[in-house]
């Protein structure tokens, strides 16, 4: 993990599941013009633990509401070993559940040719492959920066379109464009547009910028409202994982020592099945 992923401890997942859940649901096949008659029902979070760890997790997977699956990658990069690797995904997950699974491939606008698809035989993998190099980006820019500066409302499109940006085919480098984009988010009145737009960008930057321009975007993310919650949230999870850590290494030694079980709930605070469980594991280790 680099960047922000390393100062704020948290799953990009978890972070989308909570800020852009709603918006993604409601907008993000109608942004790509992929025809669905089946609406998004849940963002689902997958790690596969029998391939690599490098490789262990999709980057976003829906569950739709006709009980099928949406797939989709976003790379800067082409490489048919990530289209391998993709299938993988898709067949591990088609053993584990049984739900047919469409895939969509999202490729940067540094990405101009690529394969289709994979043939190697018996088996025929074809996802949905969007170009971001056909997006305009500098026409989007200046749309959205009217907009915002007209203090217009923002659709759930004009959204994605600020997320998405620095992906786009555009004269200004993804890391500033990045950091404008962030800027422009930061002007939206609506507090929970704003957020979702500054958190989105923020964690989409991970996975097509270098550390050190994830730490330009840092600096300057980390100054707004939002930022500064999740990272208080996360000093709030490490102490209490922290104080946790002392109560079961308290309840350790005093179990050791023969104290009743009771009477180390009352002094830790643990719960009694906590601490049962704590003493079943140490007659095991004898």
């Amino acid at each position: 993990m680099n960047g922000i992923e390393t100062k704020i401890s948290i799953h990009n997942k978890d972070i989308i599941s909570k800020y852009t859940s709603g918006l993604f649901k409601n907008a993000i096949l109608d942004y790509y013009g992929i025809e669905s008659s089946a609406k998004i029902k849940d963002l689902i979070n997958v790690e596969f633990q029998v391939i690599e760890v490098s490789e262990s997790r999709a980057d976003f997977i829906f569950l739709m509401d006709d009980d099928t699956y949406k797939h989709f990658e976003f790379q800067t990069s082409y490489s048919k070993r990530d289209l391998t690797r993709f299938s993988r995904y898709d067949s591990l997950l088609y053993d584990r559940d049984g739900r047919k699974i469409d895939t969509i491939i999202i490729y940067s606008s540094d990405v101009r040719k690529i394969d289709e698809s994979l043939d190697i035989g018996t088996l025929k993998y074809a996802p949905t492959n969007i170009m971001m190099y056909e997006f305009d980006g500098n026409s989007i820019y200046k749309d959205l920066e009217t907009k915002l500066s007209e203090k217009q409302e923002l659709s759930d499109i004009d959204m994605l379109n600020l997320i998405f940006l620095p992906l786009m085919r555009n004269s200004i480098p993804k890391a500033d464009l990045a950091l404008k984009s962030i800027e422009l988010a930061k002007s939206i009145e609506d507090r929970s547009k704003r957020e979702t737009c500054i958190v989105s960008a923020i964690v989409f930057t991970s996975k097509y910028l270098s550390e050190n321009e994830i730490n330009r975007i840092w600096e300057v993310a980390k100054m707004t409202d939002v930022i500064g919650r999740l990272i208080q949230q996360e000093v709030e999870k490490e102490v209490n994982k922290e104080v946790y850590d002392k109560m079961i290494a308290t309840a350790r030694r005093l179990l050791k020592r023969g104290i009743a079980i009771n009477a180390i709930s009352e002094d830790t605070g643990l719960d009694v099945e906590v601490i049962e469980g704590l003493q079943e594991e140490l007659e095991q280790d004898k």
